[in-house]
């Protein structure tokens, strides 16, 4: 099943600032780059701008790796697929546009859409005479296009690189990942572990990759597993699964909201094909409205299979956005963004300690006193008070975490493994909670409430980063989960082992031992 795309959605075609004059008197060019969903071009019947209307004859397209046709030749064989992500150069055989705003309009035919057209306005700027990165458009990521940059940045800083233009893999595998390659930052990879993990789908010993360049962070985590191995492993459960893309509709008055939140859990049913026609993964759950002033914010909340999936509810979301707004009869809706700010995509958030962002995981386990004071020379008593004490300290500060430093296992193995690291700004929430057992034993858990992690897509496909979840066995199909109660572990060990070290003041001297450099 495909989607409608609604003329508001079809402006997010049209790539804003591509407007631009051709050198030599070379016409006028413009970009389109499909964020929609993949459809067969079979027709340019006209570009417009300014209110000049130029034919196919006027028109040619670069389709991109030296596919360059004239517009009059797009029908044959079927047309062309225009794939997600894809981007098509438009070139107009006119004369050269002034600086300004310019309306422009295409009128074209797609598969299985029929006659579309996309009206926007861009701007013709002074041309930038700013040094640039080079770049080659043909292959970025051949060895002469990242040579001419490494090149670059050693005339243009004046230094000599030795380390950082060392690699070990085909850049071509980057695409998608980073642009303007130009070399690696080696990472230390230091192993802990086994850890020991009794989860629904982690169950066994893992050996933990971490990627840090903070001395004493492998061993403090090593010293914890050490101890939660000891004590039978730590038991993981990965308790909810959701990712979300959350936009706004804006209208007249609260009333319109109103109705328009009503309408959308009415029919949503109706909504959730349109959403999910976008992929063979995504799945949307549910959506929930949230009213304030004028506007009406959206969250839906999908699951994504084995990837993190912003990108996935994105493309997923336009689809049912565009939906709702060609079939609402309702209030006019007068304006629509895909994001609002409320899925609190890179940020810590109240609603994703609340609501889920990714995988919601408990890591717990009952340490044996005898074992936690001959290792840690604390007792649970101990540890229990200091959790009350600190959790005072998180209320007044207002953390996002009552917890020591998730952050640190979580980041560490986000490098590792090719997770997105901006990610940790959600993923480090943490609720931690402690208590001595009937038997004088200490009971630990920790929940995260918003964890993103990917055992598909991002940069999980990439060299060393695949390995490293290789070395886990979390590679192919339906294996995040397993990757999210491994990660869920390892935090606890390490919330066990600095919450020992604080209490029994071992802290600082454990750093001048394992973390001086200076």
């Amino acid at each position: 099943m495909i989607f409608t795309p609604s003329p508001m959605l079809l402006k997010l075609l049209y790539t804003r600032g591509s407007l631009r004059n051709l050198p030599d008197n070379g016409g006028v060019a413009f970009s389109l780059k499909n964020r929609l969903d993949t459809v067969r071009l079979t027709r340019i019947d006209h570009v417009q701008v300014n209110g000049h209307r130029l034919g196919p004859e006027s028109i040619t397209l670069d389709l991109g790796e030296g596919d360059v046709r004239p517009a009059t030749e797009l029908g044959e064989d079927g047309g062309v697929e225009f794939q997600v992500g894809r981007s098509i150069t438009v070139r107009l055989h006119t004369e050269a546009l002034p600086e300004g705003m310019h309306p422009v309009q295409l009128q074209f035919a797609a598969e299985p859409f029929g006659d579309l057209s996309v009206d926007v306005e861009d701007a013709i700027v002074q041309q930038d005479s700013r040094v640039k990165i080079p770049r080659q458009d043909s292959d970025d990521y051949s060895e002469a296009a990242i040579q001419a940059r490494q090149r670059f940045a050693q005339d243009f800083s004046g230094q000599e690189f030795e380390h950082i233009t060392k690699y070990s893999f085909d850049p071509h595998m980057l695409q998608g990942n980073c642009e303007h390659f130009t070399g690696v930052a080696q990472i230390p990879i230091g192993l802990a572990g086994p850890l020991r993990v009794n989860g629904e789908h982690a169950q066994g010993d893992f050996l933990i990759p971490m990627a840090t360049t903070e001395g004493t962070l492998v061993a403090s985590y090593n010293r914890g597993m050490q101890l939660l191995n000891l004590c039978g492993g730590v038991k993981c459960t990965v308790i909810g699964d959701a990712m979300q893309r959350a936009p706004v509709f804006v209208f007249d008055d609260a009333r319109g909201a109103r109705d328009f939140g009503r309408w959308v859990e009415e029919n949503i049913e109706k909504i959730r094909p349109e959403a999910e026609s976008t992929s063979r993964v995504a799945k949307l759950q549910y959506i929930d409205t949230y009213l304030a002033n004028k506007f009406a914010y959206l969250r839906f909340n999908f699951s994504t299979g084995d990837a993190a999936g912003q990108n996935m509810v994105g493309r997923a979301t336009f689809a049912a956005c565009s939906w709702i707004l060609e079939n609402y009869r309702g209030a006019p809706i007068k304006h629509f963004y895909l994001e609002s700010n409320f899925a609190t995509d890179k940020k810590a958030s109240q609603i994703n300690v609340m609501r889920t962002r990714g995988k919601r995981v408990v890591a717990e386990a009952v340490i044996k006193r005898d074992i936690l004071q001959q290792r840690m020379r604390v007792t649970p008593e101990q540890l229990a008070y200091h959790g009350q004490v600190s959790n005072v300290g998180a209320f007044i500060s207002g953390a996002n975490n009552n917890g020591a430093h998730s952050a640190n296992g979580i980041t560490a193995m986000f490098i590792a493994t090719g997770q997105d690291v901006a990610n940790v700004s959600e993923s480090s929430a943490g609720i931690i909670y402690s208590e001595v057992t009937p038997e004088k034993d200490l009971y630990l858990s920790m929940t995260i409430p918003s964890l993103i992690v990917a055992t598909h897509g991002g940069g999980t496909g990439l060299a060393t980063q695949n390995e490293c979840l290789k070395m886990l066995n979390c590679v192919g199909r339906g294996t995040v989960n397993k990757f999210a109660e491994i990660v869920a572990g390892v935090v606890l060990a390490g919330e066990l082992s600095l919450a020992s070290a604080i209490s029994s003041s071992d802290w600082v001297s454990s750093h001048e031992q394992y973390g001086r450099n200076r």
